[in-house]
């Protein structure tokens, strides 16, 4: 990665973005804007999992915020690319930043994993009486799928913080 970041710092966008004062400033604070976009999606779904909230059905709550969520991947994959090439050496060889993009591979496949199954199995999700155990295994799948979702992206939070307050030697 160290070879990567060496010949992307010396390409004609890089030197643009580090020239250009406030793109980086503005890229991070979309960037920001985005995590919480997604972070605050992935947090209400995984609320009315738990049965915390109930106003909506595991259907609704899926259909009104996966979308944010997958919105908001488009958004950071934009400024993240920005901040990449505008200072590829202080991520791209950072341990940090490499374990944020394995956990952000792993909560983009639990999430749609989640959506695909929250799609397909939603009636018996809602519906099924008492503790039959279709209705059971639904749940568990559902459940195991937004918890590590849920996890994984609090896992890349995490990780995308502690970039910034590493130094890559």
């Amino acid at each position: 990665m160290e070879t990567i970041a060496i010949w992307l710092a010396g390409t004609t966008a890089s030197g643009v973005i580090q020239k250009t004062l406030w793109v980086i400033p503005v890229m991070q604070t979309i960037h920001i804007l985005g995590v919480a976009m997604v972070f605050s999606s992935v947090v209400m779904i995984e609320l009315r999992v738990l049965g915390i909230t109930g106003s909506q059905t595991i259907e609704q709550t899926a259909h009104r915020f996966v979308p944010w969520i997958f919105g908001g991947v488009v958004v950071l994959a934009l400024t993240g690319s920005v901040l990449i090439i505008g200072e590829p050496q202080r991520s791209l060889p950072s341990y940090e930043f490499q374990m944020k993009m394995l956990y952000l591979a792993v909560a983009i496949a639990f999430t749609i994993a989640f959506a695909q199954t929250v799609r397909h199995h939603a009636l018996v999700w809602e519906t099924a009486g008492g503790t039959s155990g279709r209705k059971a295994a639904a749940r568990t799948v559902v459940n195991g799928l937004a918890l590590v979702a849920f996890l994984a992206w609090s896992m890349v939070v995490v990780y995308g913080r502690w970039i910034a307050y590493t130094v890559v030697h």
